[in-house]
């Protein structure tokens, strides 16, 4: 009889002593599946919605509308892959091998770069827009900027190969029972990805926004000063840089919240020697894969935009002839 309680205890009964045991409080671990499954889900549905607005609305497909296109595409992975499968990891057995376990973690390193290279491209677009707008047209284009999405998402796919190869080719090498999820990052791959994937691309986007505000400043006391003065094709102008200077200003609030989300993973894997698996690194990554979920929320507060596509679309008139070319500027 106590051997068959002992066997319903294992993740794997028929393995015995070589099976990991089932997670404990089973009710408290059901809470927390629920809440996550419905994070996920939020994700999801959020980001299909950019998604799908700056896809459909011809209007929209502007360069600066094809970085959010890309960003909300790695949001979108976070929710449909990475979100779940970091609850299964904390709530539950393992029981998709220790190849998809590798494999998720190839996956998060591709995600999380791609989005930190999104945010890098952004900074530079809204530079770019604000400080050198004469030339904005010219230098920023939907070539040059598909172009360099296309880099960004393969650099990314190659950075997760390196830190991922050896995990790759020997999956479940820190594992000691089955029906785990055992993830190591050593210190000094942990050092190398805080520099490349945080430190340096932080530093260019706070430099670039920090001159982007210094020039939008300047430009509203300019605006204030001749406002009075100033001709109709001068206040069309002004209308156009006033646009520009709220873009800068929405983006940079993504920024900020990218920044206060990701922070605390990198200082709890810089100065706590632990596997990516344990109860602590899964809060700190959950809390990074939340990011995933704010940024529609704040494209839904500051863009008219997407609020109208959003109506648009829930209420499916995007399925009506020429939708495509509706009016939502």
């Amino acid at each position: 009889m106590m051997e068959t309680q002992d066997r319903g205890e294992l993740c794997f009964p028929e393995l015995l002593n070589a099976s990991c045991r089932k997670p404990t409080d089973s009710q408290g671990l059901i809470v927390v599946q629920i809440v996550l499954f419905s994070i996920s889900l939020l994700m999801v549905v959020l980001n299909l919605l950019v998604i799908i607005s700056v896809s459909h609305f011809r209007q929209l497909h502007v360069p600066s509308n094809l970085l959010l296109l890309s960003l909300a595409v790695s949001d979108l992975l976070v929710g449909l892959a990475m979100m779940p499968g970091e609850s299964l990891k904390q709530t539950s057995c393992w029981f998709l091998g220790d190849f998809m376990c590798s494999l998720g973690l190839f996956v998060s390193f591709i995600v999380v770069s791609a989005s930190v290279g999104n945010m890098v491209l952004i900074s530079i677009d809204r530079y770019v827009a604000v400080c050198h707008p004469l030339h904005y047209q010219t230098r920023v284009t939907v070539r040059r900027v598909s172009l360099c999405i296309c880099v960004c998402w393969s650099c990314s796919v190659l950075y997760g190969c390196v830190f991922v190869m050896e995990d790759l080719i020997e999956p479940g090498r820190f594992n000691i029972c089955y029906g785990e999820c055992v993830i190591v990052i050593n210190y000094i791959y942990g050092t190398v990805d805080l520099i490349m994937a945080f430190i340096l691309p932080i530093t260019v986007i706070v430099v670039l926004y920090g001159r982007v505000f210094v020039v939008a400043v300047s430009q509203a006391r300019a605006v204030r000063c001749h406002v009075t003065a100033v001709t109709h094709k001068q206040s069309m102008k002004v209308n156009v840089m006033k646009s520009e200077m709220k873009a800068a200003k929405t983006l940079g609030v993504v920024i900020v919240v990218f920044l206060i989300t990701l922070f605390p993973y990198y200082c709890f894997a810089l100065t706590v020697e632990d596997s990516l698996s344990s109860p602590a690194a899964s809060f700190f990554i959950c809390l990074m894969y939340f990011n995933s979920c704010l940024n529609p929320v704040i494209y839904a507060l500051f863009y008219p935009w997407f609020r109208k596509a959003i109506k648009l679309i829930i209420t499916f008139q995007i399925l009506q002839p020429d939708s495509c070319e509706a009016n939502i500027l």
